[in-house]
């Protein structure tokens, strides 16, 4: 027996409600949405919206009441064109408790230097215009004196990261020709990227040597040959070898790559500019003590320890750097104004050794003691205890942070921060709860440990705005 169809007219009807395009704009609504947003983003918003009334009208919904009418899709595209015009990149709250995030923009950076960025951001600026001369300058000349001055480099120039440093130098220096680095330091970075890698889109050759715990000065002696265009060492970011192991320091080194005629390039990967035990933080070997044992190049980030914006500096012999500066690819590495600004912001902020750690807030950060820590976690519990009440044990906690980015990797900071431990939902319910946070105007984002979501509070320096949006927890759309 054959299925008898409706007549056309009344397939067509339920679609045929749903408002034209030209009636939604003309709606009170609808004027407004263009006042807001232009008429092209509101009328595709307005096509949208439609289209999805007639799929839902055809799939059987009983009425256009909710779903068509001119008031629910000028609401919906209002909605739509709201989220569409939210800046994806915005502020969090770290609370992880590792201070240089990769994923959460890593260094934040002092007032000086967002002053800088806002300074040169709105109009022109002299980034590559020699104002004593009135011709062409070199952009690099806005921070070189001062890399030099706080490096003891002869010469330095900026590209827009640390792998970017390494790949214009192996470039540079080494493209179809050999490069000896120890098995040890064969390192793989955030996101997947390995040096070795990094060494084969340089066009460099790796010759690998020593083993994974032990490499000796006579392993990079017996490697050097005619094709071999330089010795580097690889700071080994994210892991540390430890027991029974060797490694060539850079002073002996650079003494076995001169000895045969050959430039000695050290990868310092977080690179910091002080030594870092004099604010009681564990000991890293500077930009400037690396120089001075004989590598005629150091690469390192301008983002990790340094306190800076992002990007990679090359410093060391002037010869070197100027041919570094020559490859076609530096114009493709190099860094824009803000970066540049903001670099040099930071950089004079190391003119006042004594008073650095309380002015660049990687170093304040890293340096804030246990005690006022926990003072401020005791502070917090009350209201984030209130605000959860029913649905989560709140208690102040002991907890480890970690610097992050590679620097210092196995090296734990003492800290302190808030356990919150959900009263029911099961197993997932931290994990639910942890998103519960990341939904608030001011995302915050914390780590799940041991069946709670805990709030290391070494990087939360001004409460208010976390205690300001506590109240919207219970509207946000996740549940624990």
């Amino acid at each position: 027996m054959r299925a008898v169809s409706a007549p056309p007219g009344e397939q067509r009807e339920p679609l045929a409600r749903v408002p034209s395009i030209d009636d939604l704009l003309r709606s009170p609504g609808g004027l407004a949405l263009v006042d807001a947003y232009g008429r092209t983003l509101v009328t595709d918003a307005f096509r949208a919206v439609a289209a999805d009334a007639r799929a839902k009208l055809a799939g059987g919904a009983a009425s256009a009441a909710g779903v068509a009418d001119v008031a629910a899709l000028v609401e919906a595209a209002a909605h739509r064109l709201a989220a569409m015009m939210t800046p994806s990149l915005i502020p969090v709250l770290n609370l992880t408790g590792t201070v240089l995030h990769t994923n959460l923009g890593r260094a934040p950076l002092p007032p000086e230097a967002i002053a800088a960025m806002s300074a040169v951001a709105a109009g022109a600026s002299n980034l590559e215009f020699d104002l004593a001369r009135g011709r062409r300058g070199e952009r690099d000349a806005l921070v070189e004196d001062w890399i030099c001055r706080l490096t003891g480099a002869e010469a330095a120039t900026v590209v827009n990261n640390n792998a970017a440093a390494v790949l214009l130098v192996l470039n540079t220096l080494a493209r179809r020709r050999e490069v000896p680095v120890s098995r040890g330091e064969l390192v793989e970075i955030g996101g997947s990227f390995r040096i070795p890698e990094v060494m084969s889109r340089a066009g460099a050759r790796l010759v690998e040597v020593g083993t994974t715990n032990r490499t000796h000065a006579r392993d990079f002696v017996e490697a050097i040959t005619p094709r071999t265009a330089a010795l580097m060492k690889v700071h080994t970011s994210n892991y540390v070898v430890s027991g029974f192991t060797a490694a060539v320091p850079e002073r002996e080194l650079a003494r076995i790559a001169h000895d045969a005629g050959l430039p000695c390039v050290v990868d310092l990967g977080s690179g910091t500019l002080l030594d870092l035990a004099r604010y009681g933080l564990p000991r890293e070997q500077t930009v400037a003590e690396t120089l001075a044992a004989g590598a005629d190049l150091v690469t390192f980030s301008g983002d990790k320890l340094l306190g800076g914006p992002q990007c990679g500096i090359v410093a060391g012999r002037a010869e070197m750097v100027a041919r570094v500066r020559r490859n076609p690819m530096k114009r493709a590495l190099r860094v824009d104004k803000l970066t540049l600004a903001a670099l040099g912001a930071v950089l004079r902020l190391y003119a006042d050794p004594a008073r650095v750690c309380e002015r660049l807030p990687t170093l304040r950060l890293l340096t804030r003691p246990q005690g006022d820590i926990r003072a401020l976690a005791e502070q917090l519990r009350p209201a984030l205890a209130a605000a959860l009440e029913g649905r989560a044990s709140v208690s102040v906690i002991e907890c480890s942070s970690q610097i992050g980015s590679g620097a210092l990797p196995v090296e734990q900071l003492p800290s302190a921060g808030l356990a919150l431990r959900p009263l029911t939902g099961g197993g997932r319910a931290p994990e639910r709860l942890a998103a519960r946070f990341r939904e608030l105007p001011l995302p915050v984002v914390g780590r799940v440990s041991d069946g709670a979501l805990v709030f290391d509070l070494r990087c939360l320096e001004d409460a208010q705005p976390f205690l300001a949006q506590l109240a919207q927890l219970g509207t946000a759309e996740s549940s624990p």
